[in-house]
């Protein structure tokens, strides 16, 4: 994430917060008058424990995410299912954590309607605010293909991310230096985004080059189009963007670290979950006949085989328990082959269970990209189709990942190709923070039934 876009979110949380504290003291004025202040070190410890809760409801509803901030139905939509989430929350938290002695009925009551009337006018003024032309970048983009058009469009879509196209012309048109110059100052241009790699067209590194000491940032598109989308553009990049960005460091401590909490993570819920084992096998039985679990072979790390146990959420048509009628078949949103109780299963991911055993045997990760079977991952369909398709095969796959919470169903090439562009995305730039905030995500989308 770059510097505006955390500074930008510094601001959206630091802003959250002062609305949450403000609507306590306006409570506690309401409430008590001038004696607020004797009741301030009453209520502080218990509302801000409240208060950092809330703030995580509202990062994993996804009122964080910059791409959806704008005043429309749904960013107001998505608002009022967090100050519910909170509210429940609130509730819970002081009517069966009774530990620190207060059970504020009116208090909480009054503390959450000041919030929704606070916490909608501030979101209303901070997501108008990111529009203004004060704060947007002034971009000049030279060249033009496929990806530069998706850019434009996104950018043009989303204004809150604070860029604006100003101008786009050919890199022909603006070998001139002078031309280059009176562009970037005329059009007061911030940034400068080249479509064509620069190191390959030397009269254009050489005008760009005399443009510094106008302070512009020159970037080119593949980091440009990372920054904005949260992926990486296959068709744009070439071999050396791997070795410089995949080999130049190897993550081990990073990796040792992430196989120890694999192995505790997958100890811990495959013990807290296995009482649900019986009650998950008798609905599949009820359900439809065939096994209870299934055992698939997918494509693990270096490309190695390994076997897969998950629930069956399918009609057993093969052998082995799975729904494969001509060979293996992408699922798709809306498959025929998965049973009512597959897709709750599916929905709340509890089809998944089984493959703690996968993680403990170091064979996935609980975050990776998605394993997928050998029919599709050796195809020479992908591989003809999709370049660097392989590489999201250095990594284990995870039970859940960036591509599966941003693109949940690959069932043509083209699917393919846009999850591949969030794997690498993973793989690049894979961190804890980045790991949690997946994670996060995941139960986000679990709790609002949009699983797979």
């Amino acid at each position: 994430m770059d510097i505006i876009a955390k500074t930008k979110k510094f601001f959206l949380i630091s802003g959250d917060l002062i609305v949450l504290y403000m609507a306590l003291l306006l409570t506690l004025i309401l409430r008590y008058g001038s004696d607020w202040f004797y009741q301030w070190d009453f209520h502080f410890y218990p509302f801000t424990i409240v208060y950092l809760l809330t703030i995580i409801v509202f990062y994993i509803i996804g009122l964080y995410d910059l791409h959806t901030a704008r005043n429309n139905f749904a960013f107001f939509t998505t608002l009022v299912k967090a100050i519910t989430a909170s509210a429940i929350l609130a509730i819970t938290f002081f009517y069966f954590i009774p530990y620190f002695g207060i059970a504020p009925k009116t208090n909480l009551f009054l503390n959450l309607a000041i919030i929704t009337l606070l916490l909608a006018g501030w979101r209303q003024f901070y997501n108008y605010s990111l529009k203004t032309s004060a704060l947007l970048n002034n971009i000049l983009v030279i060249g033009q293909n496929k990806e530069t058009q998706e850019l434009i469009e996104y950018i043009n879509h989303h204004p809150q991310l604070g860029y604006r196209i100003k101008k786009i012309a050919l890199s022909e048109e603006l070998k001139i230096l002078h031309d280059l110059i009176d562009t970037i100052v005329q059009e007061k241009i911030q940034i400068v985004l080249t479509a064509a790699d620069p190191r390959k067209d030397s009269n254009l590194v050489r005008n760009l080059y005399q443009c510094l000491p106008l302070k512009i940032s020159i970037i080119d598109l593949p980091a440009f189009y990372e920054k904005i989308t949260n992926k990486i553009p296959v068709s744009a990049i070439e071999e050396i963007w791997f070795l410089e960005n995949l080999m130049a460091e190897q993550k081990i401590f990073f990796e040792a670290a992430k196989r120890m909490l694999d192995i505790v993570a997958s100890l811990l819920l495959g013990i807290t979950t296995l009482v649900l084992f019986p009650l998950i096998a008798l609905l599949i039985k009820m359900g439809s006949s065939g096994p209870i679990l299934i055992k698939q072979k997918r494509v693990g790390r270096d490309s190695r085989i390994f076997e897969l146990v998950k629930f069956r959420t399918m009609l057993a048509l093969a052998p082995d328990g799975s729904a494969k009628k001509a060979g293996a078949q992408w699922s798709k949103e809306k498959d025929d082959r998965i049973t009512r109780i597959g897709k709750w299963l599916r929905k709340t991911r509890l089809d998944e269970l089984p493959q703690v055993w996968n993680v403990l045997k170091s064979e996935m990760s609980f975050v990776g990209p998605r394993p997928e079977r050998p029919e599709f991952a050796f195809s020479n369909e992908l591989l003809a189709q999709i370049p660097f398709y392989q590489i999201r095969h250095v990594i284990k796959p995870g039970l859940t990942g960036w591509a599966q919470i941003k693109y949940p169903y690959a069932s043509s090439v083209e699917d393919n190709l846009q999850k591949l562009q969030y794997d690498l995305y993973y793989i690049k730039n894979r961190s804890f923070v980045f790991e949690i905030a997946i994670i996060l995500k995941t139960i986000k989308i679990i709790l609002s039934g949009g699983g797979r």
